[in-house]
């Protein structure tokens, strides 16, 4: 079997032909070969790890657990459409009851009724791409341009001392992310032996734990559940944070610095490694869906793109943030790592594409494993605190 074929196959048996096309129309295949990349990422990350990855499983898994299927122009999970603006396509999210509470705000009409994709799409017809995108954004609506953002590497600063190359194992690691890219590389780092403390605020927990509860197990079975007030604890916090090993967040930088909680506030710890995924590279709102329409990651119709799979740039994010991770642990740490989610999503739109076929099976994914059922919000306070109280203080 040729290279070609082999992706086509590998991609439909994945799941994620199924998730890719016009929901009347034939699945596609055309970005077969991003399948056959983010495996040698997996197998590469888990040689590393000492555990096994499998990247269909990562892409296809939450559409599995929750039932979903193509939607074309609609996102698997519903929540995002792809638009015709004036000058071409773009994306918005409306993921939050913030986000459609704005769009009479954003089509500048009381006008909207209880469905507003109809308005939103009369309006993105007579707006370019980049006023789309820049009224959503002041409104704090995730939009984004098909396309926009290019293919970059993680920008890396050094941020403390270096320490020695070390292994995950025995790490600690304090996982303020959400939804599923941040939480996907605590939990792969967790399964490779790191402590990872899930930290949650309980004014706004996780979004995905009042969810589909096989997906939040699956994203945070192996972690400890902290649940701290960010603002009425946040020395108690800061303590959790200067004791870590690696820090992952996904907050906007204003959030955490208004807080004296940002890399900037923390004391440098040796070897510290923290690491920031966002979605553009800046302070605008992403979604695994927009993020990968910015990165140009879409399938292909006979009248123009699909949503590829489900919210791919969250767990192609996940898993390249992780193999970031392991790098820096190799050199020493002490660095600030960013990740835009956009940006991957650009490094793997760039693979070659092939002609889809209308042929070839394209079975539902499957389901993965869900490993051990997550904690429940605050499950391991005390257990947490005292970890951090030893760590800043070894000998007390």
């Amino acid at each position: 079997m040729g290279g070609v074929s082999s992706a086509t196959s590998t991609w439909g048996s994945s799941g994620l032909a199924y998730l890719t096309g016009l929901p009347g129309g034939p699945p596609d295949f055309s970005r077969a070969n991003v399948l056959i990349h983010a495996q040698r990422v997996a197998t590469a990350v888990g040689e590393q790890l000492g555990v096994a990855i499998d990247a269909a499983d990562l892409l296809a898994g939450r559409a599995a657990l929750l039932g979903l299927t193509r939607g074309g122009r609609a996102s698997a999970g519903g929540a995002t459409r792809l638009l015709a603006a004036a000058d071409g396509w773009c994306a918005i999210t409306l993921s939050r009851p913030d986000d459609a509470a704005a769009v009479p705000a954003l089509v500048q009409t009381d006008r909207v009724g209880a469905d507003p994709w109809p308005a939103l799409r009369r309006w993105a017809t007579t707006h370019a791409r980049s006023a789309v995108v820049e009224r959503a954004s002041l409104l704090d609506i995730p939009a984004a341009a098909l396309g926009e953002a290019v293919a970059a590497a993680p920008r890396i600063r050094p941020r403390g001392a270096r320490g020695p190359a070390r292994g995950v194992g025995g790490l600690l690691v304090a996982d303020l992310s959400s939804m599923w890219a941040g939480p996907l590389c605590g939990q792969l780092l967790a399964l490779a032996g790191a402590t990872v403390v899930k930290v949650e605020s309980p004014r706004r927990p996780d979004g995905t734990r009042g969810g589909n509860q096989a997906f939040f197990d699956w994203m945070n079975g192996e972690k400890l559940s902290y649940c701290v007030d960010f603002d009425a604890q946040a020395d108690e916090l800061r303590a959790l944070l200067t004791a870590a090993d690696i820090v992952i967040e996904g907050s906007r930088p204003a959030a955490l610095a208004r807080r004296r909680l940002g890399p900037d506030d923390i004391e440098p710890g040796h070897g510290r490694i923290w690491l920031r995924i966002n979605g553009y590279g800046g302070t605008r709102p992403a979604f695994g869906d927009d993020a990968a329409v910015a990165g140009g990651l879409v399938g292909v119709a006979a009248d123009g793109p699909v949503f590829c799979a489900d919210a791919i740039a969250d767990p192609l994010t996940g898993l390249e943030a992780t193999r970031v991770v392991i790098d820096s642990l190799g050199r020493g740490g002490g660095e600030l790592i960013e990740v835009s989610m956009a940006a991957v999503a650009a490094g793997y739109a760039v693979l070659p594409t092939q002609a889809s076929v209308s042929n070839r099976p394209a079975p539902p994914p499957r389901v993965p494993p869900t490993g051990h059922p997550a904690a429940r919000l605050g499950a391991d306070n005390e257990a947490v605190r005292r970890m951090a109280a030893e760590r800043s203080c070894p000998r007390c």
